[in-house]
């Protein structure tokens, strides 16, 4: 039997699948990019179960995180969005998703790329702490600091710190998984 992260649910086999095909490996994806950040946002106060419970929901809800259709999102949009009960049925929330696809925009405008703009956040490479246990791993960092900083200066909801580091665990920028992970040497290598 593999040797997973502390915080993985053994008798959750979604969790289970999320934890050893998806968390943590390296997203150059924009979409992707967007919809973890999405995820990240709506999970606030909530856990990430009830998020990747509903993650199919989302999908479909916000026209698989397409960026362009996401920014256009508009009142009847986002009072259907309201009634959705396969979402996370939050007015603040629904509405960060128009107001974040937006600045993806400028910041593709301005970058080439949203992947561009988020990895150079980390000079290009997943950062490799090697934490031993789950209580190593820091809620936030410089690097969740800085991102937060900049994306809430380009207009952005739901990127606070805290959000931002789960976030960048999540999405590969910082090989979060504890050193007895499986996961973490492959994820380790160059």
């Amino acid at each position: 039997m593999e040797t997973r992260c502390a915080w993985v649910p053994p008798n959750n086999e979604a969790y289970v699948l999320y934890h050893d095909r998806d968390w943590g490996v390296p997203v150059h994806d924009d979409r992707l990019l967007f919809e973890m950040l999405i995820l990240e946002g709506a999970q606030a106060g909530l856990s990430w179960d009830t998020i990747l419970k509903k993650r199919d929901n989302y999908r479909r809800a916000f026209f698989d995180f397409d960026i362009e259709r996401c920014s256009k999102i508009d009142a009847s949009d986002e009072e259907a969005l309201l009634a959705n009960p396969g979402i996370v049925r939050n007015r603040l929330k629904i509405g960060s998703v128009k107001t974040n696809a937006l600045a993806v925009l400028k910041i593709r405008e301005e970058f080439g790329s949203f992947d561009a703009y988020l990895w150079r956040f980390a000079d290009c490479a997943p950062l490799q702490p090697a934490y031993r246990t789950i209580q190593e791993i820091p809620t936030t960092s410089e690097l969740s600091d800085a991102i937060s900083a900049d994306l809430k200066k380009r207009g952005m909801k739901f990127v606070g710190s805290t959000i931002m580091q789960a976030y960048a665990q999540a999405v590969g920028l910082i090989n979060a998984h504890t050193t007895d992970c499986f996961r973490y040497r492959p994820l380790s290598s160059p």
